[in-house]
């Protein structure tokens, strides 16, 4: 805001009214900025959420019958444990009955509870392999897990098969990973399995340099001997018989606690534990079966030192896993005697035999740790945030639809019940009334809007209120009138004070009974003040609403507008008319009791939209408040987005102000209270609640095209459009409007419906966080004219 300059070139100290302003418009950025980031946000936990349940960067590509040239023999036909110590491949095979228990795919809220259940009723230990997109979603359970004293190994973050993912997508499913279980179990793992991936023997030259590069970064594969396939449900007795290794081999077995009904697997997990223990089988995890080689290979050696009478040091298959640089920085140990016999939390050997069999656990730390937890509560607002849209969603698709079909019939009422040939509101209003136009520097448009009036075929006064113009608004208004022959004209000059002062001054100054208010920049037709003035022949009537029309049509913007104003806002005043709960008498054209505007206190300066809060204030006071279609007028909507968006936030955001003064009405009796009755619901649900929350249709539609179906998401908004089309060329039909506008009307959903959810958005962060605006001055072009010379 810069200082006003006098004449004389001092400086002079700004008005209140201008300090006013300038803080004012100090805060609109900040808000405008936070209604941005709410939108962001929004869209950053639909693509998180997306990205956890593969819809966002998911790859479904499953690569087989590949070849194995390039991979060593010994690897091909080796055990199931696969490391890389010191950069030698190394496998090690599960000593004779012992099983290395693993599940896949997991956690899972509904199946892995109930293998752990299981788990620990028979006091088994086993390997989870878990996919960390599962892990961040149910942090609990994976906490539980460790607990319990089971082992986690890495199943990828989005199930995804790496022998076709680059590097970057290889490091990103890892890390991603290691933070989800920072963030559930405070761990990080050196255990992975790849996913589609089974035994030693299926390893290819595509998947074998993925081995190697995790093997390189301290990480241990781990494959399968024995498989389950419980994943085909073929029935309880055959997972348990194909789980079982032949004679007395030691075996990896792979069962899954999620990726699908799992109902046969929790049935045959306990037949198997009960089978193999019968049979002399001990269980353990993946580091059990490792520190177990370990420990047979030192036996052997002090077997063989005591035998040659030598001291010798060995590691024995220390290059298994358990000794050596982890992927997270740190070293780990595993050594001891513990056999792997079973464990559950206190079990076996107690705390020493449980961290033996979880060797590869390591404690998170630092950044990992809390970037961990951070993604955690980051999943946990995404997984309570997207149901509760994705119901606003369907509330607001009722709205939406439900409003359009209210609309239509009420609509089709109105017309059929006002344009009756024996429809009367009463004896033919024939008196003469008071025109008061509010001007703020109108010098384009006063003089055309006072041509307007000069044509006007029923008998007024008019009373020009310059509200301290600085561009000669008022002497404009006075040549204008003698030239056009009007002594019916009176111009008043106030200091600047606003609208609503501008219309109270005008009113205190009329010389009859009824007063219509205009726009210093709106044109009426010949007949449009006497159609106004007609329904107050019915002496319950206090307000009378006009059909405001753009006139400046012929521009992108100017067109969006106009199919608003058809649409929109007479659709809904043909609504509120019938229902006896007409929320707002437009600015542009309206008329009044004097006796009633004088009645509630006259314009108030208590919010932005007067228009709507003395409309509010009729019906409270016990008016009737009416639509009169037939009375035209024509004004010059905004003709930049800027001037659009300060128009639209200001009528928000004064309707809203206008709701909130008027919140006592909801508890109003008998006439008086219909407002507060249907009213006041119906604005709230239309124009704030539903508008609001509309931008989920379009974020939903936008998201569903691009990573889930774009067929079937275009052909839903295409439905949606077209059902909008349908309601616009009706209400165009009533309005006696060319269809040829309804052209824009897809541009219009793309574009323009938008930036005014934008600015409901805006005003609505507004109204939470406080502020005022003043009397907002549009710039004018004076382009409408007199009716004649509007274009259809």
């Amino acid at each position: 805001m810069t200082t006003p300059t006098s004449a004389r070139g001092r400086r002079r100290a700004p008005t209140r009214i201008e300090r006013a302003a300038g803080r004012a418009a100090a805060l609109q950025k900040p808000r405008v900025i936070l209604a941005l980031l709410l939108l962001l946000a929004l869209t950053c936990v639909m693509l998180l959420d997306g990205y956890l349940r593969a819809e966002v960067g998911g790859d479904q590509r499953v690569r087989t019958g590949a070849s194995s040239s390039k991979v060593p023999d010994k690897v091909l036909d080796g055990g199931p444990i696969l490391t890389f110590r010191g950069g030698q491949a190394t496998t090690v095979s599960v000593p004779s009955k012992t099983i290395a228990l693993t599940f896949d795919d997991g956690p899972n809220p509904t199946y892995t509870p109930q293998v752990l259940k299981i788990l620990k009723q028979y006091d088994v230990p086993a390997t989870f392999f878990l996919v960390g997109s599962m892990v961040s979603r149910y942090p609990g359970i994976v906490k539980t897990m460790v607990q319990q004293g089971n082992e986690v190994g890495i199943h990828t973050f989005t199930h995804v098969d790496l022998s076709y993912q680059s590097d970057a997508r290889i490091n990103r499913e890892m890390q991603q990973t290691q933070l989800a279980l920072a963030g559930a179990a405070g761990i990080t793992t050196t255990l992975f399995r790849a996913p589609y991936s089974s035994e030693t023997d299926a390893i290819d030259n595509y998947s074998w340099p993925v081995y190697k590069k995790l093997g390189d970064e301290g990480y241990t594969s781990v494959f399968v001997d024995t498989d389950s396939d419980d994943w085909k449900k073929p029935g309880v007795s055959k997972i348990v018989k194909w789980a079982t290794p032949s004679g007395t081999k030691g075996a990896a077995v792979l069962f899954h606690d999620a990726g699908g009904e799992r109902s046969q697997t929790i049935k045959a997990l306990p037949q198997y534990i009960k089978k193999m223990k019968a049979k002399g089988y001990t269980f353990t995890t993946v580091s059990g079966v490792i520190e177990k080689r370990n420990a047979a290979s030192r036996q052997a050696a002090a077997t063989s030192s005591a035998t040659n009478g030598q001291s010798q040091t060995t590691t024995g298959l220390t290059e298994a896993g358990v000794t050596g640089t982890v992927p997270n920085g740190g070293t780990g140990t595993g050594t001891g005697t513990s056999t792997g016999a079973g464990t559950g939390a206190g079990a076996g050997a107690g705390g020493a035999a449980v961290s033996r069999l979880q060797a590869a656990h390591r404690t998170a730390t630092g950044m990992t740790l809390y970037e961990g937890k951070a993604l955690v509560v980051a999943v946990a607002i995404a997984e309570w945030a997207l149901p509760v849209l994705s119901s606003l969603l369907f509330v607001v698709g009722v709205a939406v639809m439900g409003r359009f079909g209210m609309m239509l019939l009420i609509a089709r009422r109105h017309y059929r019940q006002r344009n009756k040939r024996r429809f009367s509101w009463g004896p033919t209003v024939t008196r003469p009334v008071s025109v008061i136009v509010p001007a703020y520097n109108e010098k384009e448009c006063i003089a055309n809007t006072l041509e307007s009036l000069a044509q006007s075929t029923h008998p007024i006064e008019v009373v020009v209120v310059d509200d301290g113009s600085t561009d000669g608004t008022s002497e404009i208004a006075r040549a204008a009138a003698d030239k056009l022959g009007m002594p019916n004209v009176r111009v008043i000059r106030q200091e600047n004070a606003g609208k609503p002062a501008a219309l109270n001054n005008g009113v205190r100054n009329a010389s009859y009974d009824i007063v219509v208010m205009m726009d210093g920049d709106t044109v009426f037709e010949p007949d449009t003040v006497r159609h106004l003035v007609q329904p107050f022949a019915d002496p319950e009537v206090g307000a009378v609403a006009g059909n405001a029309k753009v006139g400046n049509r012929n521009t992108v913007i100017g067109a969006w507008q106009h199919i608003e104003y058809v649409m929109g806002f007479n659709l809904d005043r043909r609504m509120y008319d019938l229902l006896r709960c007409m929320p707002t008498i437009p600015g542009a054209i309206g008329a009044f009791r004097r006796e009633a505007v004088l009645g509630v206190g006259g314009m108030s300066e208590d919010t932005l939209a007067e228009d709507t809060d003395i409309t509010i204030a009729m019906h409270r006071a016990g008016w009737r408040v009416v639509y009169q279609e037939h009375a035209k007028a024509w004004t010059e909507a905004p003709g930049s987005l800027k001037q659009l968006w300060s128009q639209r936030y200001r009528w928000s955001y004064g309707t809203m102000q206008a709701l909130w003064k008027h919140r006592k009405s909801l508890t109003d009796k008998g006439a008086s209270g219909r407002f507060g009755r249907v009213g006041m619901p119906l604005v709230v649900l239309f124009q704030i609640v539903t508008p609001v929350f509309a931008p989920l249709i379009d974020v939903f539609t936008v998201y569903s095209m691009i990573f889930v179906d774009f067929e079937a998401a275009l052909l839903a908004w295409l439905a949606v459009l077209g059902i909008q089309l349908a309601c616009a060329a009706y209400a165009f039909r009533l309005d006696k409007e060319r269809y040829r506008y309804l052209a824009m009307m897809p541009l219009q959903q793309l574009a323009y419906r938008q930036m005014m959810y934008l600015v409901l958005i805006h005003s609505c962060i507004t109204a939470l966080t406080g502020g005022r605006l003043r009397w907002q001055k549009l710039k004018r072009t004076g382009e409408v004219g007199t009716p004649a010379g509007v274009s259809g």
